[in-house]
């Protein structure tokens, strides 16, 4: 299959903009790297990169080819896949793209669990904002995809997806923390951690207050929820996430979630996506179906 071969070098050049960067990760010679691709200009007819000082970039006939070869690859794993399971191998790697609020527990329970019946697959994780969540499932750098309200898009094929509401959570010595609801004008009276534009939760608060003479002043901004939770419990102060991936019973040790009720707030939704036109591989489909399960558990347990 070294056609195969040869349009992974493609990728690998159209992914680092650099023919040696793309032979420093086949691991191979970078010359061994431009002699393909040249013969494959010869072939199709016209240039794929255009030779710049430092680097290379697609042409316009270069962008249509790898649209092209992403999706035939994608399809090649998949074949690969189904003959392995076939074999009773199991093998493979299942590419993951999701938002970091999941990182923390939710995503390493989902590979624990599936790799005790499955130790053969491999997991990679990308943590990332929704626009780069989404922009990986598209050009098929990522498998699977899960997002909190991703943009519509119609290249988008949505496998699961569950309401979730924002929660402000507080440290359990915090004067808010026997709530059982709070309402955003109660939480500014304290220091205040905000997701930055990157999060799906921000979107939702920024609707919100659009629409509101209410006025947050954050001491903290950021995307990184790790940050955020540290600020909080050093502080006395209160941030907001949605609480799928947060352990239970109350978010991490030392912290509390709380619902927010408002009136207009509007509700988000948590995604599991794939590209629209994929067939996934036999072991993403596995996971996927694993995760599914395990959102349709916390739907129910929300009812």
């Amino acid at each position: 299959m070294h056609h195969v071969r040869y349009l992974r070098y493609v990728d690998a050049v159209a992914r680092t903009g650099s023919i040696r960067k793309a032979a420093e990760r086949l691991n191979i010679v970078s010359s061994a790297v431009n002699r393909r691709i040249l013969d494959l200009e010869q072939e199709i007819g016209t240039p794929l990169f255009e030779r710049l000082p430092r680097g290379v970039r697609l042409t316009p006939a270069g962008e249509i080819f790898v649209a092209y070869l992403r999706r035939a690859l994608a399809e090649v794993d998949r074949v690969q896949s189904e003959i392995e399971d076939l074999q009773g191998l199991r093998r493979g790697v299942v590419r993951i793209a999701a938002i970091e609020g999941l990182a923390t527990h939710f995503l390493p329970d989902i590979i624990s669990n599936f790799q005790r019946d499955h130790p053969k697959i491999v997991f990679g994780i990308d943590i990332c904002g929704r626009n780069e969540v989404v922009k990986r499932v598209k050009l098929f750098e990522a498998d699977l995809g899960l997002v909190f309200n991703p943009p519509p898009d119609a290249d988008l094929r949505h496998l699961a997806e569950i309401e979730e509401r924002l929660c402000a959570f507080v440290p359990t010595d915090h004067p808010l923390a026997d709530r059982r609801s709070v309402r955003l004008s109660e939480c500014v009276e304290f220091p205040l951690a905000i997701p930055d534009r990157s999060l799906g939760g921000r979107v939702l608060l920024d609707n919100f207050l659009s629409k509101r003479s209410l006025k947050l002043e954050p001491n903290l901004e950021t995307n990184s929820y790790e940050l955020m939770r540290h600020f909080v419990l050093q502080s006395g102060g209160v941030y907001f996430q949605i609480s799928t991936g947060v352990p239970q019973p109350n978010g991490r040790p030392g912290l509390v979630a709380i619902p927010l009720e408002e009136r207009g707030l509007a509700v988000g939704k948590l995604v599991l996506c794939c590209e629209r036109s994929r067939t996934l591989p036999v072991a993403a489909a596995m996971v996927a179906e694993q995760i599914q399960t395990v959102l349709d558990g916390i739907a129910a347990e929300s009812r």
